[in-house]
């Protein structure tokens, strides 16, 4: 089937403090652009929103720089426990796991569970269900995570969360982590598809809960998808990527949805940012941290957000 519309998306990397160096940016933009580069090829190949989603988030887990699958941070007792959740818009379907341990790619039994009557798994749900799909057990620890986490063990967790990018050259060590990564996509055929995965923010109580598998870090429609990334708690007390999408859904442009609950974020002195698009192809980016680690492809030409620090609440192209 012919496409019929151009495709357009935008991913993260996750949020936070400013990078070091302009090599550290570099690295950071190679690393997202051939996210972008892969995933947009499968898009012009017909692939659907929900498909390149999946696959952009494959890809950002399975790279150790981004707090996500490999290069997952540590909770306080030092074991990785990571969140994905996917949300079809075209059908308004939700599905996702929490603090799901020893797998390569959350958003894998996320997107299983997409079909399922039982759509978002905790802990121990999802380790059955990795364990009747026969995930093979994985161990997504990385030498520097984990030095990382000791680091803080001696400073006795005064941190409140870990690096947003795994690479202590490139980001401020000192409450640096918002990490996240996620996808939008619009496919060919006009339908709109978001996911989100994390690793949590490091240092955390056993078992705290992200924002990455609720609707307010991760939500679409058919007319807008929005993935967030920040401090999971202002996240969730904003409610941010459902605010946003039903403002669209319900008439607002994107720009103007955006305008408005960033105002309210940073208002109410939030640390948090989130990458958007809308049934018209309209992409746009928000941030109340220093920096967002977001790229894009506008159907023409790929951008991105790692050097966009103007004071302006959002962008968009």
């Amino acid at each position: 089937m012919a496409l019929q519309v151009q495709p357009k998306l935008i991913i993260h990397g996750g949020a936070g403090s400013s990078l070091h160096s302009k090599g550290g940016i570099q690295a950071v933009r190679q690393s997202l652009y051939t996210v972008v580069e892969e995933v947009y090829s499968l898009l012009l190949t017909g692939a659907n929103a929900s498909t390149a989603v999946v696959k952009g988030c494959q890809m950002l887990e399975d790279d150790p720089r981004f707090n996500a699958g490999t290069g997952s941070v540590l909770q306080s007792d030092g074991q990785i426990r990571m969140s994905a959740s996917l949300m079809d818009g075209n059908i308004g379907r939700f599905s996702g796991v929490i603090n799901v341990s020893r797998v390569k790619n959350p958003i894998e039994l996320a997107q299983f569970l997409q079909a399922s009557p039982d759509r978002v798994l905790s802990d121990y749900g999802a380790a059955e269900l990795a364990r009747e799909l026969q995930v093979p057990s994985y161990n997504a620890l990385t030498e520097l995570r984990l030095q990382e986490w000791i680091q803080e063990r001696q400073d006795n967790f005064k941190s409140t969360m870990a690096g947003v990018v795994a690479e202590p050259e490139l980001v401020e060590t000192s409450n640096a982590g918002r990490g996240t990564i996620g996808v939008v996509a619009l496919d060919g055929y006009g339908k709109l598809a978001v996911a989100t995965s994390t690793g949590g923010k490091g240092f955390e109580r056993i078992g705290r809960v992200s924002d990455s598998a609720t609707p307010a870090g991760n939500y679409a429609t058919k007319q807008a998808g929005v993935s967030c990334t920040g401090i999971g708690e202002d996240i969730l007390d904003e409610c941010l990527a459902a605010k946003i999408v039903v403002r669209v859904t319900d008439g607002m442009s994107l720009a103007e949805a955006m305008q408005r609950s960033f105002a309210e974020a940073n208002q109410n002195q939030r640390d948090l940012g989130a990458i958007a698009l809308d049934a018209t192809g309209a992409i746009s980016w928000g941030k109340t941290s220093q920096v967002l680690l977001a790229a894009y492809h506008n159907g023409t030409t790929m951008g991105d957000t790692l050097e966009w620090n103007d004071g302006e609440l959002i962008g968009y192209c």
